[in-house]
């Protein structure tokens, strides 16, 4: 599989713009698997899919140790949510291989355009300082990651949306920790995505290795700039990286 310098350059710029966009606010999908559906239009979905995962996975552990120096974690609340959003991102993966997934793009479209109405028009949302750990906050995100996770592994598209919205929406993160938050379940959605892609040969790593030192690089520079840029800037570009996910299914429809 011979790509010319050109074709190389534009996946390794879309790895980076997905990797800056996806730290701050999630949707780098949007952006890299598209391109890799450019790139390589005669492939199977599969190893796109495989190649993808394995390229955003160096941004996400970038963006991870960015925001870990500067932002202080929940740990006892998102660890346990990571482990459910790994078993039931497996579980999502293995439906995916016998229930064809587009049968879900409407209900994510309805979904998607809730989210994006709920946020605009709730300014406050994800902009409070003060983080409102209610009783009932771990099992509000024990029940959001267990199914955000399943949607990951069976289609995946817009779960860092998802995610983020979430812990903003429920256990009243301000925005920026949210998507620090969000990284670590979207790190173990994407472990074991990647494991069950890599075990059945559906992933490029020739391609798939390259890019993800340009995601690294975009993953890095994101969370810098979502620690320097604040919560205000994190929910606008929330909103117009929905938008964008709404545009892109819908016309897919």
């Amino acid at each position: 599989m011979e790509l010319m310098l050109d074709t190389l350059i534009f996946a390794y710029m879309a790895a980076f713009l997905a990797g800056f966009v996806d730290a701050i606010v999630g949707g780098g999908g949007l952006i890299q698997l598209p391109a890799l559906l450019v790139i390589f239009p005669q492939a199977a979905i599969a190893p796109l899919l495989g190649t993808n995962k394995l390229s955003s996975i160096a941004g996400t552990i970038s963006a991870i140790l960015t925001y870990t120096k500067k932002v202080s974690l929940p740990w006892r609340l998102i660890l346990p949510a990571s482990v459910i959003a790994f078993v039931t991102s497996g579980l999502g993966a293995g439906l995916a291989t016998v229930f064809p997934p587009a049968h879900l793009k409407p209900i994510i479209l309805i979904l998607l355009v809730l989210v994006f109405l709920y946020t605009l028009f709730r300014p406050r949302l994800g902009t409070d300082l003060s983080v409102e750990l209610h009783p009932e906050s771990s099992k509000r995100l024990n029940l959001a990651s267990g199914a955000i996770g399943a949607y990951d592994g069976f289609l995946g598209p817009g779960t860092g949306n998802f995610l983020i919205f979430s812990l903003a929406r429920w256990i009243r993160m301000p925005f920026l920790l949210a998507s620090a938050s969000a990284k670590i379940i979207n790190f173990a959605t994407n472990i074991a995505a990647i494991l069950l892609f890599a075990s059945t040969g559906n992933i490029i790593f020739k391609v798939a290795l390259p890019m993800a030192g340009a995601n690294l690089l975009g993953g890095y520079l994101g969370a810098k700039m979502a620690i320097v840029k604040g919560n205000k800037f994190i929910r606008w570009l929330f909103l117009i990286v929905v938008a964008g996910l709404i545009s892109k299914i819908g016309f897919s429809l």
